[in-house]
């Protein structure tokens, strides 16, 4: 069955124009605003908010919720779910975003548009399980075995919770792709101002239905509605397309090719360069005093929010700090970091990790500029002054 939102009840649903409210119920609001019609989600901490909103929220704006019995279960719903023409999304968080791997996979290899919000927490294994980190974010790249290509975003405010949500539907559409959304507990559970956009004031991008003869079958290497694109039309459930839809390497009608060696190449290149192609479209980065900067923060996410405290007391004392955030990290924005290390001296990435995201930028980043991890774990914040030493050590 598809489920189809009504906008304006929506709007209603959600009330005040302007809210103070935590991040955790920003994504919610996120996924009512882009239009989801399905929420399929198992409890979990730090990210069990958004769960409980959509279920109060999302019944009555004439969607589903069902809380399925565990992660597995919840990502397989929602990829089932969206095979019937409707935006699904689910929310979790590290051990969760772990059993969800497998079926991740297959959302990619299957070309299913839906949303993941991964509400980070500590770990391995069931660690803190209040407490913030920021430890999936190669295993939002890398976490599924085979080739595969990522598109995730990382909010460091409530409000960019609501609209990178609202992002995230958008891009999964556009791309048939299932799209993270990488908050972490800081955020989530943080409560500031949002101003919640009118009906008027979004741009949503829904879904390319298929337009072809349905008594035929075709080729869906390429889009036969959109020409020259590499994202296909979807031919919707119950729709009258003859679908076969397999996790397995499938040519381009469709059909199991399990030991065709140029089917596999073709489609694997395809799955991956519908994305890379626009690795330059993609790239969402937020520049803050780099005009004279000689050693800057490349950050995201909470811990982006004491590293720009640091670039400011750093400034007052005389020296030349920036700060590049990351506001969409997958595909990784290669290029804006490879322009930024010809400039800057060094390179310093906070992370509420052991450091991960420090590996793809120190590969992207020229060889004569130093980058160096920032770490902090333990389900607590960088204070400003922490990183104000990096700084200060890095300048002289």
């Amino acid at each position: 069955m598809r489920y189809e939102l009504d906008p304006v009840r929506v709007r209603k649903i959600l009330g005040n124009k302007k809210q103070f409210i935590m991040g955790d119920m920003a994504i919610a609001y996120g996924g009512l605003l882009a239009g989801v019609g399905f929420f399929g989600g198992y409890p979990i901490t730090p990210a069990s908010e958004v769960a409980e909103g959509m279920a109060r929220m999302l019944p009555r704006a004439g969607g589903t919720f069902i809380q399925m019995e565990d992660e597995i279960a919840s990502m397989a719903a929602i990829i089932g779910a969206a095979w019937s023409g409707t935006k699904t999304m689910t929310a979790t968080s590290g051990p969760g975003f772990s059993l969800m791997m497998e079926n991740y996979g297959y959302a990619i290899m299957t070309e299913t548009p839906c949303v993941i919000a991964n509400v980070q927490r500590t770990g391995p294994s069931t660690g803190q399980p209040t407490q913030g980190a920021q430890g999936d974010m190669l295993q939002t790249r890398w976490g599924s075995h085979g080739d595969m290509m990522a598109i995730a975003l990382c909010p460091s405010t409530v409000q960019e919770c609501l609209d990178m949500t609202i992002e995230a539907f958008n891009l999964s559409e556009k791309y048939r792709h299932p799209v993270v959304l990488l908050a972490d507990g800081e955020v989530g559970h943080l409560r500031e101002k949002v101003v919640i956009p009118d009906v008027d004031e979004m741009e949503l991008i829904e879904r390319i239905e298929a337009t072809v003869d349905k008594d035929k079958f075709i080729p869906y290497s390429e889009s036969q509605t959109n020409p020259g694109s590499k994202v296909p039309d979807f031919p919707t459930f119950g729709s009258g397309y003859r679908s076969y839809v397999t996790g397995l390497t499938h040519n381009d009608m469709g059909f199991p090719a399990t030991d065709k060696q140029p089917d596999h190449e073709r489609l694997i290149n395809r799955l991956v360069s519908k994305i890379t192609d626009d690795r330059e479209k993609l790239t969402d980065v937020e520049e803050i005093e780099l005009e004279d900067a000689e050693i800057v923060f490349v950050t995201y996410g909470a811990s982006a929010r004491p590293a720009e405290s640091a670039v400011r007391m750093a400034r007052a004392k005389g020296i030349k700090a920036g700060m590049l955030r990351l506001k969409l990290v997958w595909p990784f924005p290669e290029k804006a970091i490879y322009e930024l290390s010809k400039k800057v001296s060094k390179i310093i990435v906070p992370e509420m990790s052991l450091g991960q995201m420090v590996h793809p930028v120190r590969e992207f980043a020229a060889k004569d500029c130093e980058v160096i991890v920032a770490p902090k774990v333990g389900g607590v914040m960088h204070l400003p002054v922490e990183l104000l030493a990096y700084l200060e050590e890095g300048s002289q």
